[in-house]
C-alpha cells in the first residue's frame, strides 16, 4: 500500500513554492520548488498554477495523486471569512472576495478524481507550525515566530502545534501594529494596508525599504545610490547585498530593522509569554547572507528586547534563527493538513 503524504502550497504575490510531508509529519523533501503565482494574469492562472505545481513536486519526487491524503493553502490575510481574500496588501484589488477555498477545492477535485480535504490559513501562522515543530523538540512549549519578507508573517503556535487564528482569522496581524516611533525616532511611513499609525512592516521589511533609504540618503547624500536611475524597488533590493559588503549606509538600514524587530520581540513577548522566538524571512537565508549578517541581526534584536522583558522571561526566552527557510510556510501548509485529517 502506498504511503499517505500531505500537500502544502505556499502562494504569495509573486512566487508560489510546493512541498509535502509523510504521515509522520517529516518532509519529504526539503528541496526548494517555487513557481510564479502569475496573480496578474487572474484567478484561473493562479489556480491553474497550484495545480501544475503540484503536479511537477509529485513527479519530482516519484509520488501520485493517489497518495494525496489532504492538501494545505498558506496566504496573505485579512479575510472576509474562511478561504475568503479580504483586501489584501500586496495582491491585485480583483483578488478581494475571492472564494479561493471553493475554487482551489474543485480544482483538486477535478485532477485527483476524487474529493482533498483542503485547509487554508495565514501563511506567517503556517509558517510558525512548521518552525515550532523543530524548535520545541518533544517539548510543550510555545512558540512565536517573526518572519520579514516582503512583508511580516506572524504566528504564534500553541503547546498544541496550532496557531493562534483568532475569531475572525487575523489573528497575529502583528505586522499591522504601530510601531514605537518614539523609540525609533522616524516618522510614520505608509502601509499597504492603508492605515496611517507607522505600521512596524513598514520599519523591518522588504515593502519599507524604499522609505528607509531615502531617509538614510539624507545623511549620505554622495552616495552611489543617490545618483543611481534604479527603481526605488530595485535600490532597496540591492541593500542586503551592499550591508553584507560592510556599506555603512546598508549597515545602519538592517541595523534600524533589527531594532524595530527586537522591541516588537519585546512587546509580543509581554503580551503572549512565548518560550521561543523563531526568526525566519530573507535576512535568515543562509544562502543568500553570511553567518556575520545573521549574527549581527539577531544579536541587535536580543540586545534591543531584552530591557523590555520581565525578569524572569530575560533568563529563559530564547530567540533563535528559523531552519526551514523559505519552505516553512508550505511544510506548514501539509502539516496542518495533516494535523486536520487526525481529527
Amino acid at each position: 500500500m502506498s504511503k499517505k503524504i500531505y500537500i502544502g502550497t505556499d502562494s504569495g504575490a509573486t512566487t508560489t513554492k510546493f512541498s509535502a510531508v509523510w504521515e509522520n509529519g517529516e518532509a519529504i523533501s526539503t528541496k526548494l520548488l517555487q513557481r510564479p503565482t502569475s496573480s496578474e494574469k487572474g484567478r484561473a492562472a493562479v489556480i491553474s498554477g497550484w495545480i501544475d505545481g503540484i503536479g511537477e513536486f509529485l513527479a519530482q519526487n516519484n509520488l501520485q495523486w493517489s497518495q494525496v491524503h489532504g492538501v494545505g493553502l498558506a496566504i496573505p490575510g485579512p479575510y472576509e471569512r474562511y478561504g475568503v481574500f479580504g483586501k489584501t496588501p500586496n495582491l491585485p484589488a480583483s483578488f478581494s472576495g475571492w472564494d479561493v477555498y471553493s475554487d482551489y477545492s474543485a480544482a483538486l477535485a477535478k485532477q485527483a478524481g476524487r474529493p482533498l480535504p483542503l485547509v487554508v490559513g495565514n501563511d506567517g501562522n503556517y509558517g510558525g507550525v512548521a518552525e515550532a515543530r523543530l524548535a520545541r523538540g518533544g517539548k510543550k512549549i510555545s512558540v512565536m515566530m517573526l518572519m520579514p519578507g516582503s512583508g511580516l508573517g506572524c504566528a504564534f503556535v500553541g503547546a498544541d502545534g496550532l496557531s493562534l487564528d483568532g475569531d475572525t482569522l487575523a489573528g497575529m496581524e502583528t505586522g499591522h501594529a504601530a510601531a514605537p516611533l518614539h523609540l525609533l525616532g522616524i516618522k510614520p511611513f505608509p502601509c499597504g494596508c492603508g492605515r496611517d499609525w507607522g505600521c512596524v512592516e513598514a520599519y523591518t521589511t522588504i515593502s519599507g525599504l524604499p522609505h528607509l533609504l531615502a531617509e538614510k540618503l539624507l545623511k549620505y547624500p554622495g552616495h552611489e545610490l543617490a545618483k543611481s536611475t534604479d527603481s526605488p524597488k530595485q535600490k532597496a533590493l540591492s541593500l542586503r547585498t551592499r550591508a553584507q559588503k560592510g556599506d555603512a549606509l546598508a549597515v545602519e538600514i538592517f541595523d534600524f530593522q533589527a531594532r524595530a524587530m527586537g522591541l516588537l520581540v519585546a512587546n509580543l513577548t509581554m503580551t503572549l509569554d512565548a518560550g521561543i522566538v523563531v526568526i525566519g524571512g530573507g535576512l535568515m537565508d543562509h544562502e543568500s547572507t553570511t553567518p556575520e549578517f545573521r549574527e549581527r541581526y539577531l544579536r541587535i534584536i536580543r540586545e534591543t528586547a531584552r530591557p523590555y522583558l520581565w525578569a524572569q522571561q530575560r533568563d529563559t526566552i530564547k530567540i533563535v534563527p528559523a531552519v526551514l527557510g523559505e519552505l516553512s510556510q508550505a511544510i506548514g501548509a501539509a502539516l496542518v493538513a495533516l494535523y486536520q485529517s487526525r481529527g
